[in-house]
């Protein structure tokens, strides 16, 4: 099996080289916010600091669990330059530029390859649902505009349109695009773009993490990650050693944990109330119309994290 690091090319794909793009583990971190609700560039890199020590290969910035609908281009340029100055080249930093018009997605990109990201992650673009002509001609538009590497998100949940598999395969073609976070659940879909193309998976939903990675995902960006860092690094590991047994073992371990950071409110909420839990942040802050976890929600989470043994 290859290392964390790397990975078997496949024919076509030997001019991309062996090495993983953004690793294998990574978080798509929060924002922190103070309890004014302004930007906390301070919490950010420890936060940043935290994850990397954990075993992250890359931090996702800027995405959805980052809150990047209430946060100003500004403000997303402030966190990648903080981040970048507080882990150093310990990891590389995947920053979250898509919107649903082109030509902002575009200055985004921009703007976060300036301020020294390593890659960016694009999102379909939300609520005008456009068709996959649509989809292709922003993908291409946004991986046209930089010399980074581009993940594209695919989470039709949120974004009301789905990255069809025919869409995928077509724009595995071009030489930026390679990496694919994957949220929409399709694990047939998925065998079949990576029996055709050389991109590269990262499993964007934290309760099919084993079986993506199974099916040949390289890796995961995970929200639960937040608490978790070590015991997915290991997760990981097992896969990546054939380790299957140990692989489910951990996986099985982590399902409390998986669903009350997930389904019983949005997932920034609960994983900024578990850092707070976990005395990695002081305030739980989120921007409206997000609101903070109630105290009931706590009080699961709490019992949930202990019973995953994440927290004492």
């Amino acid at each position: 099996m290859s290392s964390p690091e790397s990975t078997p090319s496949s024919g076509s794909s030997a001019a991309r080289s062996a090495v993983l793009p953004f690793g294998r583990l990574t978080t798509a971190m929060i924002t922190p916010f103070r309890s004014d609700g302004s930007l906390d560039l301070d919490a950010a890199q420890k936060v940043a600091q935290y994850l990397v020590d954990g075993g992250n290969d890359a931090l996702v910035l800027n995405g959805t669990t980052g809150e990047a609908p209430t946060t100003s281009d500004q403000e997303k340029v402030q966190l990648i330059e903080a981040v970048r100055e507080a882990i150093g080249d310990r990891a590389k930093i995947v920053a979250g530029v898509g919107t649903n018009d082109t030509a902002h997605t575009i200055e985004c990109a921009k703007q976060a390859e300036a301020a020294g990201a390593h890659g960016l992650l694009v999102v379909t673009p939300y609520y005008n649902k456009p068709p996959q002509d649509g989809l292709r001609a922003h993908f291409t538009a946004v991986a046209d505009a930089t010399g980074l590497p581009n993940m594209l998100y695919d989470i039709p949940a949120r974004s009301g349109v789905e990255i069809k598999t025919e869409t995928l395969i077509g724009l595995a073609e071009h030489p930026r695009i390679v990496a694919v976070k994957d949220a929409k659940g399709d694990l047939a879909g998925t065998t079949k773009v990576l029996a055709n193309t050389d991109l590269f998976y990262y499993c964007g939903a934290d309760e099919l993490n084993l079986a993506s990675l199974a099916i040949g995902a390289v890796g995961i960006a995970s929200v639960v990650a937040h608490v978790a860092s070590r015991e997915y690094r290991q997760l990981i590991d097992a896969v990546v050693a054939g380790d299957l047994a140990a692989a489910q073992e951990i996986d099985r371990r982590l399902v409390p944990a998986v669903e009350t950071i997930m389904t019983k409110t949005q997932g920034a909420i609960m994983v900024k109330a578990a850092l707070k839990l976990a005395g990695v942040i002081e305030h739980a802050t989120l921007r409206l119309p997000l609101v903070e976890a109630t105290a009931e929600q706590v009080d699961w989470l709490t019992t949930d994290l202990k019973t995953a043994g994440l927290i004492a």
